[in-house]
């Protein structure tokens, strides 16, 4: 991918994630080429890419649109998440390390909530969940769950500006962390799947 195709698949991608294109909006390349500084054929190159990961869908001579977040995408990426954060959480390895990324992970996600910064809130919260599933030291499943990670920044920001969901959502990181703490697996599995379930409510609620 060349170097001006690359610049304009990062704005569009970054800027769908951030929800500054939200779904349902229809993106015109000529202005996405002066956004960037780059000319029409490096934009039409990165909106095929994006349509091949799902986040927009092409219109010859109209243009792109960002595909919005469906029920089905939110039940799958949830279905998924719990398929593998809960068996990792059988197999994570517990100790100071992991408790100490955790904590950090989440001090984080509680400065950015203050902050009222709804994209680093998200982000820290993915990588809270990605450090229990890499902690297992499986490369495959870790890849697997990595491959979620744009829909999951995506669907975060849907809930991460919204004040009561970052309260709950610290709140259910706050008791997965004291099950990690704990060295109770069978805990750790519990908090996960009622986080799980509590993201899936606030997100239908949104979608």
């Amino acid at each position: 991918m060349s170097t001006a195709t690359s610049r304009a698949y990062d704005h569009v991608k970054q800027a769908i994630l951030d929800r500054a294109y939200p779904g349902g909006a229809l993106l015109s390349e000529g202005e996405i080429a002066t956004a960037v500084g780059v000319s029409r054929t490096p934009v039409r190159e990165a909106l095929l890419r994006l349509e091949t990961e799902g986040l927009v869908r092409l219109y010859p001579k109209r243009g792109a649109l960002v595909l919005p977040v469906s029920p089905q995408e939110i039940a799958d990426v949830l279905e998924t998440r719990e398929l593998v954060e809960t068996f990792t959480a059988g197999r994570a390895t517990i100790g100071p390390e992991l408790v100490g990324e955790l904590t950090r992970l989440l001090e984080d996600m509680r400065r950015h909530a203050d902050a009222g910064d709804g994209r680093e809130f998200a982000y820290a919260d993915r990588c809270f969940h990605r450090s229990l599933v890499a902690a297992t030291g499986n490369e495959i499943l870790t890849q697997l769950y990595d491959s979620l990670r744009d829909r999951q920044l995506r669907m975060a920001r849907l809930t991460a500006d919204d004040p009561v969901r970052a309260a709950d959502a610290i709140r259910d990181h706050t008791e997965i962390l004291e099950a990690v703490r704990s060295g109770d697996r069978r805990r750790i599995r519990a908090a996960i799947h009622r986080h799980l379930q509590t993201a899936g409510s606030a997100l239908r609620g949104r979608s």
